[in-house]
């Protein structure tokens, strides 16, 4: 299985960004998919969730409400939008394959991350 994820880059507080991932490998519809996030110095975090087909979503609390997860099961991908970013948003962004089909499942498959830079 494989996660590549794409979208990462330098941008302002306030500005918006989009993240995909594409995965391959296995039936993508039938697991669940997630976005976690690292920034120097700190351990990797969670920030969304989704269960295979999509209504299903989980978000931690520090991006609720100005990041959307979302998943289009005919491309094999699933996005992260993110907007309103704030300096404290910088980190590398990995995204990562479920191993079940719930939005709360476990992940085994994690991509190689995209940088995301929020200057003040």
């Amino acid at each position: 299985v494989q996660v590549v994820e794409s979208g990462g880059g330098l941008v302002q507080a306030g500005d918006s960004l989009r993240l995909s991932c594409v995965s391959s490998g296995r039936t993508f519809r039938n697991y669940g998919m997630g976005w976690f996030r690292q920034a120097p110095g700190k351990e990797r975090d969670f920030v969304a969730s989704i269960n295979w087909n999509g209504y299903n979503t989980n978000y931690a609390d520090s991006v609720e409400g100005r990041f959307t997860i979302s998943r289009d099961n005919a491309q094999n991908t699933v996005y992260l939008q993110m907007n309103s970013l704030k300096p404290e948003d910088t980190a590398l962004y990995y995204c990562a394959g479920g191993r079940g089909a719930s939005a709360y499942t476990d992940f085994d498959y994690w991509g190689q991350g995209t940088q995301v830079t929020v200057s003040s």
